[in-house]
């Protein structure tokens, strides 16, 4: 009776953008596998763009474009990273479409993304999903290893 009281409930968020899921400890930087950033997962990003996986604010924008945060109306806080070592291309690649402080839907677009450019580069777009404001909360994946379409939900929970 009390077994599914204690079960994670997966989070608001969805996929920001289609691609395999994997855990952060996967990712080859270790700036996201050892969770610096804090937890979370990322998609191995290979097509199509990027949108809001929540509804909430812009609350960062790099000059590079290559990452954002969003402060979720659930008040997680999310920073989407695209591919890894991207801030070297300085914003190549990558047209941001908001701005800090902006109000966006779950599913509006965030980021158009030439993946053409990134392939003629070389370069990993595995994009990490940080929950940056855990404080001692942890996530479970719920989809690991599955491919995922951007707006797909449930792809984890946080666990107390």
């Amino acid at each position: 009776m009390f077994k599914n009281l204690f079960k994670p409930k997966a989070t608001d968020c969805v996929a920001p953008m289609k691609g395999k899921v994997i855990s952060l400890e996967n990712v080859k930087d270790p700036v996201f596998s050892e969770k610096t950033l804090g937890d979370g997962f990322a998609i191995e990003f290979n097509e199509g763009n990027v949108y809001s996986p929540v509804d909430g604010e812009i609350i960062m924008t790099f000059p590079t474009k290559h990452a954002l945060g969003i402060k979720a109306a659930d008040r997680n806080e999310y920073l989407i990273h695209l591919g890894l070592d991207t801030v070297n291309l300085k914003g190549e690649g990558f047209n941001l479409v908001v701005e800090t402080g902006q109000v966006v839907k779950k599913g509006d677009l965030l980021v158009e993304v030439n993946h053409d450019f990134f392939k003629e580069h070389n370069v990993d777009m595995t994009s990490p999903v940080i929950v940056t404001n855990l404080k001692g909360r942890k996530v479970v994946l719920l989809k690991e290893n599955e491919v995922v379409d951007k707006g797909e939900a449930g792809i984890f929970a946080i666990k107390v």
